[in-house]
């Protein structure tokens, strides 16, 4: 190996471990919260995660979504995107998920301030229905829950998230297209401008 090529991958090799250093003393900063981040995220969340099982419909990026049909905390089946012509912000979510819980009083916030034309949100569970209502009689929202079960061809997958990690949100567009793709919480008004389609 000649000596500007060891000198290269020296460099190289400090780089990773200087930006490995930065995230365990610093935390993620802007980086996971840019978009280029969050795409690096997904493509290694991606990269660990087993194939979607054969014949399951994943939209990624630009694609529109399948039709999604769960059933509310009132056992009533609802279909997504349901034809409101309103962009749907579809957060994935579970009561033991601590960085989901942070984030829902933001995504609460949020979605009070969105009136009858902007962007509905729509709370996702992959929990027990039992276990959501204990949690929601402690901690209320007042955008839409609806339950799923978590697992390989759950609707997370569906949407884009292979690897099951929670908390994960997608922004789907009034035509049904999947917009973007958040892996982890939202931050004091972060979600205003991650909407911005």
């Amino acid at each position: 190996m000649s000596g500007n090529r060891k000198i290269l991958l020296v460099a190289f090799a400090a780089a990773i471990a200087g930006g490995a250093a930065g995230l365990l003393i610093n935390g993620p900063g802007p980086l996971l919260g840019s978009e280029p981040g969050q795409r690096a995220l997904q493509q290694l969340a991606a990269a660990g995660a087993p194939a979607p099982p054969d014949g399951l419909e994943v939209a990624g990026r630009g694609d529109r979504i399948p039709a999604l049909e769960l059933p509310g905390l009132d056992g009533k089946t609802v279909r997504l995107p349901d034809g409101g012509g309103r962009p749907l912000l579809i957060n994935y979510w579970a009561s033991w998920c601590a960085p989901c819980i942070e984030e829902m009083p933001e995504l609460d916030r949020f979605a009070a301030s969105q009136g009858a034309d902007g962007v509905e949100v729509v709370g996702i569970a992959l929990d027990e229905a039992g276990a959501v209502r204990g949690f929601l009689e402690r901690v209320p929202v007042s955008y839409r829950i609806l339950l799923d079960r978590p697992g390989p061809s759950d609707t997370s997958v569906q949407l884009g998230n292979p690897a099951g990690v929670l908390p994960y949100t997608v922004l789907v567009d009034a035509d049904g297209v999947l917009r973007r793709q958040k892996i982890g919480p939202f931050g004091d008004g972060e979600v205003d401008g991650w909407v911005d389609l």
